[in-house]
């Protein structure tokens, strides 16, 4: 039975180190200001554009 007391503890020490993954990205994403998002959306979609589509 020792096997299963690992195998929960190695679930939730995934569980945790995903939270903490997830919380730095929207910490990340939230520091930026309504302008930068604007022109980061902006710049990702002309890259995107095809040539002769551009404005």
């Amino acid at each position: 039975m020792r096997w299963w007391k690992m195998l929960g503890l190695a679930g939730i020490m995934g569980v945790a180190a995903t939270g903490v993954v997830i919380a730095r990205a929207e910490r990340r994403r939230r520091a930026y200001t309504p302008e930068e998002i604007k022109v980061r959306l902006r710049e990702r979609v002309d890259q995107n554009q095809p040539e002769g589509r551009r404005s």
